[in-house]
């Protein structure tokens, strides 16, 4: 069995750290917001038994760990990297049942487009930073969206949807007019 290398990375949320593998976790990705949506995943439900876990999200080859307020990064990264790493050794199952929601898009021409988009150019992007976007809909020229991971309670999230995403789907999308986050 090969090593398994574990290395962390900032992210632009203060509240979480990205934990990089060298082995790839699952294809997609999947988001556990709190303990009880964590009950599928024995990855993620081994994290939470930390008090300081609030939050964890997989994609591709990397977990993204959104800490409690009253903990310091310095206190807990370690540990975090030492969990992982034995997780990963041991093959703990990021999901039971695996499914990959990003392949199959559904709707209208206009919204399979916006789909396209999402998954071909701003999911790569937001995926750098530890998170991940869903397509939620898009009714009356607005496009709503579900940021999660890293990128659910970001500061620069907004910047990020206005400059970045909505301005990406005017320009490839000429029906879209407002793209807006719904809250998770």
């Amino acid at each position: 069995m090969a090593t398994i290398n574990v290395y962390t990375e900032s992210t632009p949320n203060p509240a979480t750290m990205k934990f990089l593998v060298n082995k790839l976790l699952i294809n997609g990705s999947v988001d556990y917001p709190d303990r009880e949506k964590a009950q599928e995943s024995p990855f993620a439900k081994e994290l939470f038994k930390f008090n300081f876990v609030n939050g964890v999200f997989f994609a591709s080859n990397f977990v993204t760990i959104t800490k409690a307020e009253d903990t310091e990064w310095s206190d807990i990264e370690a540990i975090l990297k030492d969990f992982v790493k034995g997780a990963v050794e041991s093959e703990l199952k990021v999901q039971e049942v695996v499914s990959d929601q990003d392949v199959n898009f559904e709707g209208t021409e206009t919204e399979i487009k916006i789909q396209q988009v999402l998954h071909d150019y701003v999911r790569p992007a937001v995926e750098q930073d530890g998170g991940a976007i869903a397509y939620k809909s898009f009714e009356g020229g607005i496009v709503t969206v579900e940021l999660r991971g890293s990128c659910s309670g970001c500061p620069s999230s907004t910047i990020t949807l206005k400059a970045g995403i909505e301005g990406l789907l005017k320009r490839m999308v000429p029906e879209v007019e407002e793209v807006v986050a719904e809250a998770m």
